[in-house]
């Protein structure tokens, strides 16, 4: 598959103005990242009301400015508190992280389908925390593009190599697939991942156990989907709760479920968090 074009880290520099605006601090810990997202707010230079109508009008519709602009503002964001793991030399297992918190999470998964190059800049000008879960050779060839998502503070995490179910299968096989891939993106990304998502959600006791051995703290599912702008809920109560995981794609709509799932968060009442931050 050919690499579809990206913008280069420079090219994203015209935004640290905004970014500084919004009291982001740039580089991989990004500590400001994971605690609110706010839409720029105007500065002393902003026009009079005098200014032409122009200098005020909205910005076209699924401009870069539009969606920053429905990105509703969260409350900040409780300092975390890291949920217990198993002392049973396995890894966990996760629908949603058991806790208490008014926190969600945004994962993105693969990789190697579409890559929208506004997605970029939309997570960096709205702050959005979000996790990546690659498969090694999606990230390989496309590692320009998911490193700019890591410098804006997005987190890279394991999904193996191959993308193939794992449930059934040996020992061996899985722990290839977890560690081979944990390997490539620790050598793409500097960081060894912590957290596993197996293809398809589907998995077995042996995965827990591959998984574990290959530094992984916990595997995780998730509680919704997004796909297409559209929040899918798995429960009856169709509402983000405490500790939910939202799972989309690296697919062409990516931003319009970016700005989904951030609405539903929003509705919640809770605020976007990093997985990281309470898997440690």
């Amino acid at each position: 598959m050919s690499a579809t074009p990206t913008r280069r880290i420079p090219a994203v520099v015209p935004l640290l103005a905004l970014l500084a605006l919004t009291g982001c601090t740039v580089g991989p810990a990004h500590p400001a990242h994971a605690r609110r997202i706010t839409v720029p707010q105007p500065t002393a230079s902003a026009p009079s009301p005098s200014a032409s109508p122009s200098a005020t009008a909205k910005p076209p519709f699924k401009s870069l400015a539009w969606y920053v602009a429905q990105v509703p503002t969260f409350p900040e964001a409780p300092i975390p508190q890291p949920v217990p793991l198993p002392t049973t030399g396995t890894a966990a297992f996760w629908h949603r992280l058991p806790t208490d918190q008014k926190v969600a999470f945004i994962t993105i998964d693969d990789g190697g389908l579409a890559r929208p190059p506004g997605a970029i800049d939309f997570i960096w000008a709205a702050r959005i925390p979000v996790t990546m879960f690659l498969n090694s050779p999606a990230a390989v060839e496309h590692t320009d593009y998911f490193r700019q998502i890591q410098v804006a503070g997005g987190m890279v995490e394991n999904h193996t190599i191959n993308h193939t179910s794992l449930a059934g299968r040996s020992y061996a096989y899985q722990k290839q697939e977890i560690c081979g891939a944990a390997d490539r993106l620790e050598a793409l990304f500097g960081t060894r991942s912590t957290l596993f998502r197996p293809p398809f959600g589907e998995y077995d006791s042996t995965t827990l156990q591959a998984a574990h051995d290959c530094g992984a703290k916990a595997v995780l599912h998730w509680t919704e989907t997004v796909h297409e702008g559209k929040v899918r809920y798995q429960t009856p109560e169709k509402v983000v709760r405490p500790g939910d995981i939202l799972l989309m794609h690296f697919r062409p709509a990516l931003m319009d479920d970016l700005l989904a799932a951030l609405k539903a968060i929003h509705r919640a009442g809770l605020t976007p968090a990093l997985l990281t931050d309470y898997v440690r």
